[in-house]
């Protein structure tokens, strides 16, 4: 056999089955799809079925809420057949304070998503649930549209109906080996050869071991899970036989363990803390949908803790133990997107949750690759987010962690333990002499903020914070004197060669900088939405430094390499060649005069670039400040910033020099009004809608995205940024709050911290409508505070100390 195919999804699971059922409907043709055994392989065994709309993310619970309405809706309209989705509703309960404020702000962020989850007192707990006795609990929080779905046949919905548009579905056909040719995919498969203009892994279980082939590291592992059912039990039972509704699916996470109605019984599934890895480096070869020998003991503590909460479950025997693998990725989130480096070659595998994300997930990657961009924010799955550094021992770490935290609190501004250490910057050590507190930043680890206290460690709070008052201190040493920052962990390459001037000049929404100046060019998606946002530094005519976040490393060099086909210039990868050393405040020209005997006066005006010596060291110096203050940033090869940044430290002791971190600079950036990549910047909105309009040009210019956004920049419904003073009290805000007018929400945070030096708590805010002024409120914890419009930055508005 040899097929032609345009897409082949390797992989039958819920994913694999929903992409191919969402590209069908998108009109693709020539479609096929490649199961290594039956469809649904990946979901047989996991019959739990569970379908949410908790998630922390906007586009992760999204994805969730287009499953429910796939196979609530849609499926079974479109087949005529049930697809078995129970909507039971759910409920999570809780004894920890900390947990009823993480419920209160997922509750928040479902006001702005349109999703309805509301928190709970115990005497709501036990009239929703009456099996469940409610002692010692605070509260709980309730998903009225939640439920579960029969896995096989949703899978099987999804598939019918692609295969009624013309899709191909090949069972038990293991694909044995993958390789480019002739400009596509050659996939080798064990009834013939494959020919393929793209590939999607969406092996699920067996996704390392496709990624191996493909030539990719996929930071996934198997990890084995296991939930219990119960013989029937007396009590659901009599709820039955009086016609009462199912039981709502209900979660202890601080015990760990969920329950649901499983006809007139009960399953149980537990998440122990301390997970077990399972083929961490390839599935056996003749592993199918196999069940594990139950291994209750693992677990004995976590059942004892679910039966003292619902007794009835001790009432009935045990009909059937189910033990079996499901994928962790360092992150838990799915892997969706384009593979890094690899043209016509997507991911959409690692998901936890099989079922519960794919119905979304497949629709999420089918519009990313008919339109050229995802439909919402795609940061939080996207598969570059992990780059080599991901290697054997990061995931098996990271994927224990992940299954032993599954029901772990997530804080604002979480930093996790396991696998840390795998990026150091050459300032590492000295970053940690002075007191850093780190955290890790795309690999890298970073200096959050600095403490005078030997071996302080953050305490994540929704509240406020135990490093609130360094970070003042930090805050306070850079407006009034000046201090340096290790900024090495952002990503940084070289565009050289003739075509340099006409390369720039069509990167982005921006004109380039002219040599020896500096710039930022939003790079837009097909859309219009902010894809990537470079800081340009024009070293000649033929030759440019870009320097990007470092959470966008691979995204960012698939991005220039795609977008510098057809003109003659040279992309160079240059992130751990070089490192970055800032220098900011009112007396860092005053520091520097020390180092160097480069002219920093009028020959160094405001955003521009000189290749100069500091310290006798060679030094890329870019004179721009992301805090507001007067400043440079050394860009110098990695081997010699040891040396470069022990030179300024010395020079600067006189002056009072400190140490700051990644959260005094978000502090006095938001104080500046300033958005960030990955959170205000996103492809859901154009640089306009982003409070940047003053950086678009498009007279007589053309780029990717231009008609988009120029459609978008007319229309009346278009988003608005905001720089919002909060009144809060007690809690600072941070990002993913409500934004209300009148009652609705008519708007969401994106960043928000305390501005040390105005003292003021500050957010910027997307409105979805433009012009609101007076009464607006964000909605922090559950409280709505009153919300007043900046008209300009609070701190400096008029530039005074950035351009001294």
């Amino acid at each position: 056999m040899s097929t032609d195919a345009q897409v082949l999804i390797i992989g039958g699971g819920a994913m694999g089955v929903s992409l191919l059922y969402h590209l069908a409907k998108l009109g693709w043709s020539d479609l096929v799809l490649t199961e290594k055994n039956d469809l649904t392989h990946g979901s047989t065994w996991h019959a739990a079925g569970l379908c949410t709309h908790f998630a922390h993310n906007p586009t992760i619970q999204e994805m969730r809420a287009t499953s429910v309405r796939l196979y609530r809706d849609i499926l079974p309209q479109e087949t005529g057949q049930d697809c078995g989705f129970h909507r039971s509703g759910a409920m999570r309960v809780t004894r920890n304070p900390d947990r009823m404020d993480e419920f209160a702000h997922v509750a928040g962020l479902s006001r702005f998503t349109g999703y309805e989850l509301r928190l709970l007192g115990p005497d709501e707990i036990a009239e929703l649930h009456p099996l469940a006795r409610t002692e010692g609990l605070l509260g709980g929080i309730y998903e009225p549209d939640d439920g579960h779905v029969d896995p096989t046949l949703a899978t099987h919905a999804m598939a019918q109906v692609a295969r009624e548009r013309g899709a191909t579905i090949l069972r038990r056909n293991p694909v044995t080996a993958i390789r480019r040719e002739g400009g596509g995919w050659l996939v080798e498969t064990a009834k013939g050869a494959i020919r393929a203009r793209h590939i999607v892994n969406a092996a699920g279980t067996w996704g390392w071991e496709v990624g191996h082939m493909m030539g990719l590291n996929i930071p996934s592992v198997p990890v084995l899970h296991q939930y219990l059912v119960t013989d029937t039990l007396p009590e659901v039972a009599e709820r039955i036989a009086a016609g009462l509704p199912e039981l709502p699916i209900i979660r202890d996470p601080e015990e760990s363990w969920y329950v649901r109605q499983e006809r007139d019984g009960l399953i149980l599934g537990p998440y122990e803390k301390d997970a077990e890895a399972w083929s961490i480096d390839g599935c056996p070869p003749d592993f199918g949908a196999d069940l594990m020998p139950p291994d209750l003991d693992r677990v004995e503590d976590i059942i004892a803790a679910a039966m003292a909460r619902i007794p009835a479950l001790e009432t009935g025997g045990v009909k059937s133990v189910v033990n079996g693998p499901i994928t962790f990725t360092p992150d838990a989130n799915p892997l969706i997107g384009p593979a890094h480096g690899l043209p016509g070659a997507w991911l959409l595998t690692g998901s936890s949750m099989g079922v519960m994300e794919g119905g979304g997930a497949g629709w999420f990657l089918a519009h990313w690759m008919t339109h050229g961009a995802p439909p919402m924010d795609a940061l939080a799955v996207d598969s570059r987010r992990f780059g080599a550094w991901a290697d054997r021992d990061y995931r098996v770490a990271k994927a224990v962690e992940c299954f032993g935290l599954q029901f772990g609190v997530h804080y604002p501004f979480e930093e996790r333990p396991a696998a840390r250490g795998k990026r150091l910057t050459p300032l590492h050590s000295r970053m940690l002499e002075r007191g850093a507190v780190m955290g890790a930043a795309h690999g890298w680890e970073r200096p959050n903020w600095f403490s005078d206290a030997p071996g302080a460690e953050a305490v994540p709070s929704f509240r406020r914070s135990n490093w609130f008052d360094a970070v003042a201190r930090e805050c306070r040493g850079v407006t009034e004197g000046v201090g340096v920052a290790d900024m090495s962990v952002f990503s940084k390459f070289e565009i050289s060669g003739a075509g340099t001037a006409a390369f720039l000049a069509t990167l982005g929404s921006n004109t380039p900088p002219r040599a020896g100046r500096v710039g930022l060019i939003h790079v837009l998606t097909p859309a219009g939405g902010v894809q990537a946002e470079f800081t340009v530094a024009r070293l000649a005519e033929d030759r440019a430094w870009l320097t990007s976040a470092a959470a966008a490393e691979e995204m960012d060099e698939d991005l220039l390499r795609a977008r510098a086909e057809g003109h003659d210039v040279t992309v160079e990868a240059m992130t751990e060649d070089y490192g970055v050393l800032a220098v900011m405040g009112p007396r860092a020209r005053d520091l520097l005069a020390t180092v160097t005997e480069a002219n920093l006066g009028a020959g160094f005006p405001w955003m521009s670039i000189r290749e100069i010596e500091v310290a006798g060291i060679p030094v890329r110096a870019l004179r721009l400040s992301y805090v507001g203050e007067l400043g440079w940033e050394l860009h110098a090869r990695a081997a010699d910033m040891p040396a470069l940044f022990d030179a300024v430290w010395a020079a600067g002791q006189p002056l009072g020099l400190v140490p700051f971190g990644a959260y005094a600079m978000n502090a006095m950036r938001i104080e500046k009004g300033y958005p960030a990549w990955g959170s205000d910047l996103t492809t859901e909105r154009t640089p306009e809608e982003s409070g940047l309009g003053f950086l678009v040009k498009t007279d007589g210019r053309d780029f990717v995205g231009r008609e988009a956004l120029l459609a978008r920049m007319a229309s009346a419904d278009r988003w608005e940024m905001v720089l919002l003073e909060v009144a809060t009290e007690g809690t600072d805000p941070f990002y993913s709050h409500p934004v209300l007018h009148e009652g609705r929400a008519v708007g969401i945070v994106t960043s928000g911290a305390w501005g040390h030096r105005t003292g003021r708590p500050l957010t910027l805010a997307s409105l979805r409508e433009r012009g609101l002024r007076e009464g607006l409120k964000v909605a922090i914890l559950g409280r709505e505070c009153p919300a007043t419009v900046l008209d300009r930055p609070p701190f400096d508005p008029e530039n005074t100390r950035l351009k001294s």
